[in-house]
């Protein structure tokens, strides 16, 4: 078998194989995560729109559901998105952006600035039910 010093070189084109491995599943989940992200967007940016324009409709429930769930998820998960927790056994990188296409700002503070969107949606909705039904 051929060595290079003391390596063998299939050792290491295993090794390789493996990193690959690791770094197309990250590439995968990172994709996912960033694709999820992309969706809650639509819903929360839906949410404000039909507060804002007074639309109360079923797909404005449908919203406050998938948010509610995604609260539900965070809180399981002690404030860490699942795929996060995945995302970390392919990488020692500790970055706020590693496990998603976001810059590093953003990806740190979404949970805060998405939030504070969600209590400003709810705060608006509610004026608008006040408003409908009186």
């Amino acid at each position: 078998m051929l060595q290079a010093g003391s390596l063998h070189l299939p050792t290491i084109a295993v090794n390789l194989e493996l990193s690959m491995q690791e770094t197309t599943k990250l590439f995968l989940l990172k994709t996912l995560h960033t694709l999820i992200w992309v969706f809650y967007n639509v819903v929360i940016f839906y949410m404000l729109f039909a507060a804002i324009t007074g639309r109360i409709d079923k797909w404005l429930w449908i919203c406050y559901g998938l948010v509610v769930l995604e609260g539900v998820i965070l809180l399981c998960f002690r404030w860490t998105c699942p795929l996060t927790i995945v995302a970390r056994k392919y990488t020692g990188d500790t970055t706020d952006n590693f496990d998603i296409f976001l810059p590093n700002w953003l990806a740190r503070h979404t949970k805060m600035i998405y939030s504070c969107l969600v209590v400003v949606i709810i705060i608006i909705t509610i004026f608008q039910l006040i408003r409908i039904n009186s």
